[in-house]
């Protein structure tokens, strides 16, 4: 599976926070460890509300949490 445009850093803020697991984080947010997983290795987008729960539970604007990188197309 390819990467997504948008990054993000939720490993580092995870561990900026206590040393927070990704379960913890998931159930947090609710979804499963798997989601976050994936997130985390920016194998999958989430959808904008999870995106903003994430961003919730570390205290932070969304923005320092997720960016994106668009990608030009080649032809």
């Amino acid at each position: 599976m390819a990467k997504t445009g948008v990054r993000n850093s939720i490993r580092k803020m995870r561990f900026e926070h206590g040393e927070m697991t990704q379960q913890a984080l998931a159930e947090s947010v609710g979804v499963t460890r798997q989601t976050i997983v994936a997130i985390e290795k920016e194998k999958y987008s989430p959808s904008l509300e999870v995106a903003f729960l994430i961003a919730a539970e570390f205290a932070v604007p969304l923005e320092s949490v997720f960016s994106y990188e668009h990608k030009k197309k080649q032809r």
